[in-house]
């Protein structure tokens, strides 16, 4: 903070446009070289040179543009002291309800059931490094469309956080975490994993959340899990938590999404009986653009089998422009007779429905993780902007009906984590078959509940927000960006529809013959 010592009379002096400051929360800032490059104009600044402009700045822009133009700060008032409250990376937020309970200051003093002392230190590290490191890139990623950059990439390979990205499991024994003394690999549980998704959207940039590997998060774990090849598993393990290879899930086709036994992409054997020839398209693969590897769906002679198809220069990639930014990477897929070894099978042949269902719920619960996130930050922003935006001199906060809706954010916000953390208690406690068994239906209903909340969490905070939620960038930027994408959630990893039929019918594969 700058050190220089005014008084209000000082910046009352300081009143045209070629001399302008202005008082923001206390300080001092020295607008006059600022004017011309005010996204707003010069009228806006004109008409509080010289004043306290702490009201109207707030009810204009979010807290980060001080932080942003910090360098215009020339110093504070006289015997008054800053009231605003000024995140640095790391913090945890004192507004209720934007931290899950167990997280949030006022209950760290008690004792909770699921998170231990490696689950804080974690968490920690986490929104460290993303606020540093992850944020500022998805920021310009979001905006110019381009995808993720390999410097990243090799800060999170180095940090392992992409290796944390896949869950609990042997991949992540004897290797050192985030640098060390936050969590050991072999004590990793899926709480961990929780955090880890969770931090990870906090950026609040939709199609960069998608293009930052989630290609590699919903892929690797069914190589790890069902490649037979033991040697080629490890080395593409290593190649691609490395960073120095990118891989994606090849499923969805134009003519067949949430129907996976639709799919018309074939995988005949050679004549030499020692490689598969895969012709066919895929359609909306996340992370297609960049990757060097597909996890890709195939009709065989007897079934359904899911190969490890490596990029050769028989594999066409071309860009879908979708909903959110092209930073996702989302891309149409050809294979013009592409020769793979059989060795590159998952599974059994004719049998990779199996392999499919059963990936689908790390990929289901991570996306569940990760869409709840995004309510409570969007929850975060309704209550802070209920507090800051006065209209007929009072603040939305004093209206009863805003106060109704910020109750149901609230009840659905913590609904869904509560669920969400019950459900990951259960798989700590279970083995991948386990889960596969009796995991799929609860996973499947909790992501739709999820999603299902996302819808009116969106509709009522842009209701909230006015024009500002339907406004890109400014005081709505997240709300906006959120109304405008939390349907990816809704499709990608199956449609709610789909998901809530079959947690009803993987119920009843439990139901008695019991009678009212």
């Amino acid at each position: 903070m700058p050190s220089a010592t005014l008084s209000r009379q000082d910046v009352s002096k300081h009143n045209s446009e070629d001399d302008l400051w202005v008082i923001v929360d206390h300080k001092v800032y020295d607008l006059s070289d600022f004017v011309d490059a005010h996204p707003g104009g010069s009228v806006v600044l004109t008409q509080v040179a010289g004043q306290d402009a702490t009201q109207a700045f707030y009810n204009l822009h979010r807290h980060e543009i001080l932080q942003q133009y910090a360098k215009l700060c020339i110093g504070v008032l006289d015997n008054e002291t800053p009231e605003v409250v000024d995140p640095q990376p790391g913090d945890l937020s004192q507004v209720p309800y934007a931290e899950p309970l167990w997280l949030a200051p006022q209950f760290a003093q008690f004792a909770n059931q699921y998170y231990n002392d490696s689950h804080r230190r974690l968490q920690k590290a986490m929104r460290v490094f993303v606020e540093v490191h992850v944020t500022p890139e998805a920021k310009e990623k979001e905006k110019d469309g381009t995808f993720i950059s390999q410097g990243l990439i090799d800060k999170m390979a180095e940090a392992n956080i992409l290796a944390m990205r896949l869950g609990p499991g042997k991949h992540l024994h004897g290797r050192v975490l985030l640098g060390g003394g936050v969590v050991e690999g072999e004590e990793f549980d899926y709480f961990h994993d929780l955090i880890v998704s969770q931090e990870l959207t906090r950026h609040g940039q939709r199609g960069f959340q998608d293009g930052n590997m989630a290609g590699m998060t919903i892929s690797l774990t069914a190589v790890r899990q069902w490649l037979n090849n033991e040697e080629l598993r490890d080395r593409i393990t290593e190649e691609v938590l490395s960073g120095k290879k990118k891989m994606s899930l090849a499923i969805t086709e134009a003519f067949a999404g949430s129907d996976v036994a639709g799919l018309r992409t074939t995988a005949e054997v050679s004549d030499d009986g020692q490689h598969y020839i895969i012709n066919g398209t895929k359609k909306w693969i996340t992370n297609g653009m960049f990757s060097d590897y597909f996890v890709t769906g195939c009709k065989t002679k007897k079934g359904f089998s899911v190969i490890l198809v490596p990029k050769t220069g028989e594999v066409e990639v071309s860009l879908i422009k979708t909903s959110y930014s092209t930073a996702a990477a989302t891309t149409y897929i050809q294979f013009n007779n592409v020769k793979v070894p059989r060795d590159h099978l998952l599974g059994e042949e004719d049998n990779g429905f199996k392999v499919i269902m059963s990936n689908f719920n790390h990929e289901r619960w991570m996306m569940s993780c990760m869409v709840t996130r995004w309510t409570r930050t969007i929850l975060t922003d309704c209550l802070l902007w209920s507090h800051q935006r006065h209209i007929a001199s009072k603040p939305l906060i004093a209206q009863p009906l805003i106060r109704h809706k910020l109750a149901r954010l609230i009840s659905l916000v913590e609904a869904n984590q509560a669920w969400l953390e019950s459900i990951t208690h259960q798989m700590n406690g279970m083995t991948y078959a386990q889960q596969s068994v009796l995991l799929s239906g609860p996973i499947g209903l909790l992501k739709a509940f999820a999603t299902r909340s996302a819808h009116e969490v969106a509709d009522e905070a842009t209701n909230i927000f006015g024009g500002r939620g339907l406004t890109v960038g400014g005081m709505g930027a997240k709300v906006e960006m959120f109304h405008r994408t939390y349907k990816f959630d809704a499709i990608l990893g199956g449609t709610e529809e789909v998901l809530m039929d079959l947690g009803v019918r993987q119920a009843m594969r439990f139901m008695p013959n019991a009678k009212l």
